[in-house]
């Protein structure tokens, strides 16, 4: 991504998840000299390993007013900005036979509160609305709920931040904070892939690695107490609904089901889990359980619609309580300045939040490292669009254009006019369940920092759809091999693509889900003889 690094900055911003990313852009566009690292790819932790809602902030308005009202503002900001990485869906909140239909009075006077829209309507409209939704519900409440993609939303804001000068390291992780004289003086990053080791300096550093941030702070004698609460979700084969659909009740498991892009996802459970199992979740039967017996009451039709994997992120939450599922601890901002808080100059840590408040955590810790530096110069990411948005529509009205290319503009927006479309081969499909072209590809591989498939599924969705990966992944790694990737090595990555797909079947193993993957095993340990 970047051909050439500096040893000297003013910031270097820890992680690249979207807080991080979101921060190497506003430092940039304040005119910083940043660098942004990460231990493996972007999104890697809860940034890709949500349901990808975007907020309206109902969700928390009777039981955590403060963060309702940042979601709904940040909500309206992201529509603008950030337009070709949401889909508008909007969003219902239901009351069902066995939930108290009073609260529903309490719900909407609390969004009311927040600055949230919240209409009160009629089931037969909420069922004409989106035929999914349980026919028997008693109430229905219609909010500015919406769907947005955080793979493509994190890679727009590293694709600005570089525009405006920062430098970019994946798969370069932190092994020592720097210090001297009671002040943070830079990192020593290692090499993942080499097991090279490197150091960076700069006047300031800003911990953004998410529930990760604990083991950075530790790394400069710091402690944050942070409460690792593991979400498990599931994916369905195709999208049942249109809208997003919430239960009408305080926030519990298995209370929402989000559309998102070919299929939908339900969520979520909360559980406290042990720092030592962050970086290796197992997912339960009884989450599994819990999920699908909660996701029917919200659309009925779930019953009868395929699983196509679970997966499960960690929130990064700071502990207030003993709450054992972490529920009532707020989803609030944490900004903390450790010269204040520790006596530790050089260092700030930017954490709690939501992906959805995500931009206005970014403002708060650039904001504060202005201040420190002497900067003054304010912030512009509320008014200035993200690449994808920015710009005008490249489409000739007069042109008919592929189904790839419609599918590859809602994923790359505006820059899909930088996809080489010209040639047949180009045109051609990689995959066909989330159509993406060879062209794509190969954009994607050039321009937004792909060194193995599993960069490639984050940036375009390969290997995401209805097959797993099981007819697309062996073309892609056929791509990236013609763009420079080694075939030893794209045979490798190919078979940890394969497993890290098994990995999301595994506790959905049973039916068309169990035959699908038996087919796979086939194709890729009996045909391509892959380790599998």
């Amino acid at each position: 991504m970047n051909s050439k690094q500096n040893d000297n900055y003013d910031v270097i911003i820890i992680g690249g998840g979207i807080t991080g990313a979101g921060t190497a852009r506003d430092c940039a566009l304040r005119g910083l000299k940043v660098l942004l690292v990460e231990k493996f790819d972007f999104t890697n932790g809860a940034t890709g390993r949500n349901h990808g809602l975007l907020h309206s902030g109902a969700r928390y308005a009777v039981t955590d007013p403060e963060s309702a009202t940042e979601c709904i503002k940040e909500n309206m900001v992201l529509r603008r900005i950030a337009k070709h990485c949401i889909e508008e869906t909007d969003g219902l909140f239901i009351t069902l036979p066995e939930d108290d239909i009073n609260y529903q009075k309490t719900f909407v006077e609390a969004c009311t509160r927040a600055g949230i829209s919240a209409n009160i309507i009629s089931p037969e409209e909420a069922l004409r609305l989106d035929s999914s939704v349980n026919p028997d519900l008693l109430g229905a409440v219609r909010v500015p709920d919406a769907s947005v993609d955080p793979f493509h939303l994190t890679t727009a804001n590293v694709l600005d931040a570089r525009q405006h000068g920062a430098d970019v390291l994946t798969y370069h992780e932190v092994v020592a904070i720097l210090t001297s004289n009671g002040r943070v003086e830079g990192v020593r990053l290692r090499n993942n892939h080499t097991g090279e080791e490197i150091e960076k300096h700069a006047a300031l550093v800003i911990n953004a690695a998410g529930i990760w941030g604990h083991d950075i702070a530790k790394m400069a004698d710091i402690k944050i107490n942070m409460f690792p609460a593991k979400g498990t979700l599931l994916v369905f084969g195709h999208r049942v609904n249109k809208m997003v659909i919430n239960r009408c009740r305080k926030p519990a498991n298995a209370d929402i089901l989000v559309p998102d892009d070919a299929v939908c996802v339900i969520g979520t459970t909360s559980d406290r889990v042990p720092y030592d199992t962050v970086d290796n979740l197992k997912i339960t039967s009884e989450e599994v359980d819990t999920l699908i017996r909660e996701g029917e009451k919200l659309a009925p039709s779930l019953a009868t619609t395929r699983i196509l994997r679970a997966y499960a992120g960690v929130r990064p939450l700071v502990a207030a309580d003993n709450d054992p599922t972490g529920r009532s601890i707020s989803r609030g901002i944490v900004c903390l300045d450790h010269e204040k808080r520790d006596g530790l100059a050089g260092m700030i840590t930017i954490t709690g939040g939501k992906m959805m408040t995500y931009r206005l955590m970014a403002e708060q810790a650039t904001d504060l490292a202005c201040k420190k530096l002497g900067i003054d110069k304010a912030c512009e990411t509320a008014t200035t669009p993200l690449p994808g948005t920015a710009g005008k529509d490249p489409d000739n009205p007069h042109h008919t254009y592929s189904t790839a290319h419609k599918a590859a503009k809602g994923r790359q927006g505006n820059r899909v006019k930088e996809i080489d479309e010209r040639t047949e081969d180009d045109r051609a499909l990689i995959c066909e369940c989330e159509e993406v072209s060879v062209g794509e590809a190969k954009y994607a591989i050039e321009e937004l920092h792909v060194h193995d498939l599993l960069n490639l599924r984050r940036r375009t969705r390969v290997g995401m759809g209805t097959c797993q990966g099981e007819l697309c992944a062996c073309r892609a790694a056929g791509v990236m091999c013609e763009n420079g990737v080694k075939v030893d090595k794209a045979m490798t990555d190919l078979t940890k693509f394969i497993n890290e797909r098994w990995k999301g079947m595994r506790p959905v193993a049973w039916g068309s889900t169990l035959d699908e993957a038996q087919l796979t095993t086939i194709i890729y340990q009996g045909l391509c003889g892959l380790g599998i």
